[in-house]
């Protein structure tokens, strides 16, 4: 199987280390072969011709390119998810199995978007923060959260959505509003739910493990994921690939974009509540 590659561009962590991780665990059964840089790095400055050929992939001149020679698609982009909508329109008005990086859409209006084109072309794609695929969070998945506390390390715009989707994903339930505290780099979401129950997410700006602190129903329980989580959501790409069958719920995408849209409003306005 034919993987392409399209990125906003090509030298960063996700397109240098997936081709690997995909060939391997894959047993060989799915190779990237086609790549298409939009821009050199602004960051190293290397360009997408130098990066296919250190890798050894065939470089496309266009998206199109990419899209008439691949079986299936990646649309990378992780840290300017605001090119998501321009990067995959072609591959997902194509029919071709497509995953779309994190973090998916700066707000919730493009994430409709960009999955409302999905749809109507018949087109399985879906998208996901690996963490998600954590060991420790699975055998809670199903349980009543009554709160929630989240930390992790970095800052909102890249990392925020590694703690807000596994969030979503085990409360459930609907977001209300959220409201924001800030020193520097370090930053703190209050979110509170439609149905009362509140939860809250800390980015500390700088290095940290992956921390859950959750209220369920026979008490509470501290959660620091150690588990090798980009495996498993390699494993997940790779049978989506193979059947298409859609890991991740569109709704639950959509949501998660909305919760992070609001969070970045609300450290404009820190200590003021944004609805959703």
């Amino acid at each position: 199987m034919k993987i392409g590659f399209i990125d906003y561009y090509l030298d960063e962590w996700h397109a240098n280390e997936y081709p690997r991780m995909i060939r391997e665990q894959s047993g060989g059964r799915m190779e990237v072969c086609f790549a298409y840089g939009y821009i050199p790095s602004p960051i190293s400055g290397k360009t997408s011709e130098e990066w296919c050929g250190e890798q050894g992939i065939a470089l496309c001149a266009t998206i199109e390119e990419v899209v008439e020679k691949s079986d299936v698609l990646v649309v990378l982009s992780p840290d300017n998810c605001e090119m998501h909508e321009e990067l995959s329109r072609l591959p997902l008005q194509s029919g071709k199995r497509t995953y779309i990086d994190k973090t998916f859409a700066p707000t919730k209006k493009a994430a409709e978007a960009i999955l409302s084109l999905a749809e109507s072309c018949g087109t399985p794609c879906y998208s996901t923060s690996a963490l998600r695929f954590a060991a420790e969070y699975q055998p809670l998945r199903g349980s009543r959260i009554n709160a929630a506390a989240f930390q992790g390390p970095s800052g909102m715009d890249t990392y925020g959505v590694h703690q807000l989707e596994p969030m979503v994903m085990l409360m459930g339930g609907t977001v209300k509003r959220v409201m924001a505290l800030r020193k520097e780099e370090w930053a703190q979401w209050l979110l509170e739910w439609e149905d009362g129950r509140v939860s809250s997410v800390l980015c500390t700006g700088g290095a940290s493990p992956f921390l859950a602190n959750l209220s369920l129903e026979e008490g509470c329980r501290a959660v620091e994921v150690k588990s090798d989580f980009f495996k498993v959501f390699i494993d997940n790409l790779i049978a989506f690939f193979e059947t298409g069958e859609i890991p991740v719920p569109h709704e639950e995408t959509i949501a998660v974009m909305a919760v992070r849209e609001a969070a970045l409003k609300a450290l404009e306005r820190t200590g003021e509540w944004i609805s959703l």
